[in-house]
């Protein structure tokens, strides 16, 4: 009797466990906001690496 009074708290304790790891998983809205921002700063960052191409380009052209 024990011994399955052992294996149903090790099987409950394992369970507890699992739940609340997936519950860690879940995005709060200040996750959510940051990956927005994250993602508009990726964007911001491309455009000004194009926009600086450009200025170089046109200044190699300017030298011709």
């Amino acid at each position: 009797m024990n011994r399955y009074k052992n294996m149903a708290t090790a099987i409950l304790a394992t369970g507890i466990m699992a739940l609340s790891l997936s519950a860690c998983n879940k995005e709060g809205p200040a996750e959510k906001a940051g990956k927005e921002m994250d993602k508009t700063m990726d964007k911001a960052g491309q455009q000004i690496e194009k926009a600086g191409e450009k200025i170089e380009n046109a200044a190699k052209d300017a030298q011709k």
